[in-house]
């Protein structure tokens, strides 16, 4: 029975995995950061889920021994910070696309190496990655796949469109950006350009938890980068 180590459960994304993978039976480990204001919340939240929770600091030894230590099958790697987040932040360096997105992901996967388990590696990346970018949020996930690709673990990268739900914080930009995104989308898809809408229409957390954790389960998608309109299909 496949068993799933889920970094950033407590997003949008990563509070729906954790449930799609629980409705679906299989066991679940829902990562949250030892300092959260909220820790003890979470924890009653995902245990009546019936998920496991683990609180391991983010330090790469410590993560290295966990994985080694649960062996889960899959690690997600559902990571990511905003703009606004990093402006208030007390100190601005530890909320950076470079600290948190590629970061602690490339944390987590050189730890999921040193495992010693070989897990799957699933990360949850974005439309519009490519190398050379100078959008600092798309070029710390270029960054990721680039190391994937050269790395030892079996991988799949998700490349999704707007994500909408409802969050534990807000975000203005994404929120209009899907807003008129989907009205444009929407009246293009009227007049026959249903492959574009498809392809760059938003995806509510729900919807891509359930496209996500499908290619988790998916051993013949290894290596591959999953674009929007694939997901869209899968949800």
């Amino acid at each position: 029975m496949t068993k799933s180590f889920v970094a950033g459960a407590t997003g949008l994304t990563g509070r729906s995995v954790v449930e799609t993978l629980r409705s679906k039976g299989l066991p679940v480990i829902a990562h949250v950061r030892p300092d959260s204001s909220r820790r003890d919340e979470w924890r009653a939240r995902f245990e009546e889920m019936g998920a496991e929770v683990d609180v391991t600091a983010w330090d790469e030894d410590a993560l290295a021994e966990t994985l080694r230590a649960k062996a889960p099958d899959v690690v997600f790697a559902l990571l990511g910070t905003t703009k606004r987040r990093a402006r208030r932040a007390d100190d601005p360096s530890a909320e950076t696309y470079e600290a948190v997105d590629y970061g602690l992901t490339a944390m987590l996967r050189r730890a999921a190496e040193r495992s010693g388990h070989g897990p799957r590696f699933v990360y949850l990346s974005s439309m519009g990655v490519k190398p050379g970018t100078s959008n600092a949020y798309l070029a710390a996930r270029a960054r990721i796949e680039a190391e994937l690709r050269e790395g030892a673990l079996p991988w799949v990268s998700a490349r999704p469109s707007f994500i909408v739900g409802d969050r534990d914080e807000t975000r203005p930009g994404e929120a209009i950006g899907s807003s008129v995104a989907d009205a444009l989308l929407g009246a293009l898809g009227a007049v026959g350009a249903r492959s574009l809408r498809d392809r760059y229409a938003s995806m509510t957390g729900p919807e891509l938890a359930r496209a996500l954790v499908a290619i988790a389960l998916d051993p013949d998608r290894d290596g591959e980068v999953v674009e929007a309109d694939a997901l869209r299909a899968l949800a």
